[in-house]
This record gives C-alpha cells, structure tokens and sequence, in this order.
C-alpha cells in the first residue's frame, strides 16, 4: 500500500490571511509528507493579506528549499475560506489537471509526521468516502472535537440550554460528541485538514462562496452526502490544530471576542439553504429559548460568563424575528 500511495497525485491547500508566521511552520511539518509523497503539490493561497504575508511567505519558499513541491497564489481580494480554497482547485480544473485527491489544511496547524499518508490510504481502502478528516490536537496530544453532526433544531435547543438533563436527553443531537479512537463515519469534519476525492468536487461542486467563514465545510459535506458521498473521521491522522489563531474568533486562551457578522451570515445561509425558512425560525427560537434559561441560571448560580460580549442582542438582531433582508440572496449559489 504504501508504494501505491507514493504514486497518487494529491493537491494540498493552505490558505493564509495576516497569519505568515503560521504558514512558514505548517510549510516546514510538510517537508517529511513531500519527501514521502513525492507527488503532492501545495498551493498557499493568500487572500489579499496587505500586511508583507505574501512576500514573506514566498520569501521562505524560495529559501527554504520548498519550490520543488510548494508554490504561492496571492489572490485579489479577502474573499473568505471559501473563495480562498477554491481558487487553486478551480485552476486545476480549468487546465484538467485535477488530481485524485485534494486537501484542506489551515496555516495554524502543524501536520504530524504520517498524517497526510494515512488519510491517503484510508480513502484508497473506502471506495464511498468521499471526504475524510484527520484528528485535531493540542500541542501536547490532547484530542480536540473535529468529527461533527450536523445543525438541527433539537442540537440549537441543546446548544443553547447547556444543561446537562437536556443534553442526555438530546445527546444523538450534540453536534460535537466525544472524540473516537478509531475510524468512524460521521455527518461532517473540521475544515482545518479535510481531505476530498476528486469525484466530490464533480459532483458536489466546489464550497460555497456565499460563506466568508464558518459552515462553508459542513455545508459542503451535507452536499457530499446527498451527492451519494460517506464522510470519514480518520484519527490516525494525527494534526496539532492552534485553535483560532487564524480567525481570532475561537481562541480558548483569550477572552472571547464579540461574534462577527459574518457568522451570523453563515449560519442563517446555511439553515435557509439546506432546510427553508420555516426550519430557520424554529432554529432560532429553540436557541434563543434555551440560551435564555441558560443566562437566567448563570446568573443565579453566579457561574463564570464564557460567551462572546452581546451574543444574545446580537443572536436577536440576527434572527428570523427581526431579520428578513435578502432571502433569495441567502440561498443563491
């Protein structure tokens, strides 16, 4: 097996904003994976950082002795994590020259050595999966949550509530459940090292630019799923993932920062286009209900406060209740 994964062309893409640093390391853990896999080709796309990102990042391609295998794209415009994966993939299927397999990875991750060839080799023993995720982890080893379920209503209501009668009561619903230690099929996996068979892309499409960032990837694996396509979460593909530095938005070591908008975007496009209207209103208001009860409790039991600043006006002001702007807009390719 491992002579027949040394021959199947893979592209691997690691798409930077403002964070060089963090490419120029995640370059330098994919040294022992191009020597390994001697033809996979990796593409740093940069969506248009205007802070040096990409002329330091080329910098240390060139220098570092990286060109035979890695190659930058400077895009041009921030056109979000969609726009800025697709773009070497929509090159590579305008020139046919779209490989068997295509990866994601995030520029704030450090692949372990191995990691590349067991997602590799997994898809290649599964004919039906269609994408595959590798294990996401601290530093230090510890595993984080990177095999999902998909949103529903019943997991915005136990999202919201965080309590623990009503979490066992939903648990087939929690959309992060416990990490596993072997190979499970699951609804979708964490963009961060997401490995894709071409066959996917044919069917499915490529992501959907209508995301900035946020559910562009469980979108996509819900269209894979319904394109025919299983979704693997592999954890002998080990990835150490620094949670948030790229967006800022989830990082656990810091207090956290107020929500952006754009995930309230994300997250109303994804109901409205997966599941209609209806579906949105019903989502809105079992997590408003339960996030409710949830700071009614906080507060008489006088817990630490660990949500954003304003989440609830904000989750508010985004609603289906008071927001109706652009719906055709919402679910438009």
């Amino acid at each position: 097996m491992a002579n027949e994964i040394q021959s199947i062309p893979l592209l691997v893409v690691v798409l930077n904003y403002r964070t060089p640093q963090l490419t120029i390391d995640c370059l330098r853990s994919l040294v022992g994976e191009a020597k390994a896999l001697p033809k996979m080709r990796v593409v740093v796309t940069d969506n248009d950082s205007q802070d040096g990102s990409a002329e330091q990042i080329g910098v240390a391609i060139a220098e570092e002795g990286l060109s035979a295998w890695a190659s930058l794209m400077p895009l041009e415009r921030n056109g979000g994590f969609a726009f800025g994966n697709n773009a070497p993939i929509r090159r590579a299927i305008a020139s046919q020259n779209l490989p068997p397999y295509v990866l994601l990875l995030n520029p704030d991750t450090v692949v372990r050595p191995g990691a590349i060839s067991a997602l590799l080799e997994f898809m290649e023993a599964h004919p039906q999966a269609g994408i595959a995720g590798s294990r996401l982890e601290d530093p230090d080893g510890t595993p984080q949550r990177s095999a999902f379920r998909f949103h529903t209503i019943l997991s915005e209501l136990e999202g919201g509530t965080r309590l623990g009668a009503v979490s066992r009561l939903l648990s087939r619903w929690i959309v992060a459940p416990p990490v596993s230690d072997t190979p499970c099929k699951t609804d979708w996996v964490a963009g961060a090292s997401m490995m894709i068979r071409r066959e996917v892309i044919e069917q499915a499409e490529l992501l959907d630019e209508g995301y900035f960032m946020y559910y562009e990837e469980m979108d996509f694996c819900l269209q894979a799923r319904q394109a025919g396509w299983e979704c693997w979460y592999v954890p002998q593909s080990r990835v150490v993932h620094l949670v948030g530095q790229s967006s800022g938005v989830t990082d656990t070591k810091r207090p956290p920062k107020r929500m952006p908008q754009y995930w309230f975007d994300s997250r109303r496009r994804y109901f409205l286009k997966n599941y209609g209207w209806l579906y949105l209103v019903l989502a809105d208001a079992y997590w408003m209900g339960g996030f409710a009860l949830w700071r009614l409790r906080r507060g008489i039991q006088g817990k630490p406060d660990p949500d954003p600043p304003q989440f609830l006006q904000d989750f508010f002001r985004n609603s289906a209740f008071l927001r109706r702007d652009g719906l055709d807009r919402a679910i438009s390719k």
